[in-house]
């Protein structure tokens, strides 16, 4: 795994670049951080993606001063036109595609912030969508017109996006999209993320949930199977 900097339209970008073991061609995907930004529970997912068959790639959203107003990151996902935040999610995307390991077959992972940009830029070439407790603003069917396959997870016990699941699902299904939606019960936002204060967390019954996040990566390797290619290099984690 290693710390690269990414060519985007508006300036270098930090970013994390990791290569499974053995010979590729291989699927690309592209990792979005949530709002605690770039750390080491970003950087573990990209590392298991790899070991899994994967070229994987990992943005810093946070950079160019953003990290200072997080604000400005989350109001890009009100628009479905361009925005910084998105131009870096497709020069990360357009990296994998060029390199020569590459198979040309890229799917886009999220976790909360990251998770609504990767429902976000559903429908701007990627092959796969898995965003892990996402939110979108506004009209879910106008901004996920055209979307890839749709493979999303949720927490029961999330008070900040109540119903989302149903929206999301609902506007799938309108659209003709090919998804697996599922709310795990009683879980919390932030579920398949550690963070600093996890400990703390788990003692008001919040925080990390291994059972639930196992099966949510299970899910969303059988649907990469499908969706990125047939046989995938590597086991499962």
């Amino acid at each position: 795994m290693n710390t690269i900097e990414l060519d985007a339209p508006d300036g270098a970008v930090e970013a994390i670049l990791a290569r499974p073991s053995g010979d590729g061609p291989w699927p690309g995907v592209v990792v979005l951080h949530d709002g605690a930004g770039f750390g080491r529970d970003i950087r573990g997912n990209v590392e298991m993606l790899a070991d899994y068959g994967y070229l994987t790639i990992a943005p810093n959203l946070f950079a160019n001063g953003r990290v200072r107003c997080i604000r400005a990151v989350l109001r890009s996902l009100v628009f479905t036109g361009a925005s910084p935040t998105i131009r870096e999610i497709l020069a990360a995307r357009d990296r994998l595609v060029a390199d020569p390991d590459c198979t040309g077959k890229t799917a886009v992972i999220g976790f909360c912030m990251g998770g609504g940009f990767a429902l976000l830029t559903a429908p701007m070439g990627f092959d796969a969508s898995a965003p892990f407790y996402p939110g979108l603003y506004g009209d879910y069917r106008a901004q996920l017109d055209g979307a890839c396959p749709v493979v999303a997870s949720y927490a029961q016990r999330d008070p900040s996006l109540v119903g989302a699941d149903r929206k999301l699902d609902r506007a799938l299904n309108e659209l003709g999209v090919e998804h697996d939606i599922k709310t795990y019960p009683g879980t919390t936002h932030g579920f398949a993320n550690v963070f600093s204060i996890d400990p703390v967390l788990r003692v008001a019954g919040l925080g990390y949930d291994a059972q639930a996040t196992r099966d949510a990566w299970h899910r969303i390797f059988a649907f990469f199977d499908k969706h990125l290619t047939d046989t995938v290099a590597g086991g499962s984690e």
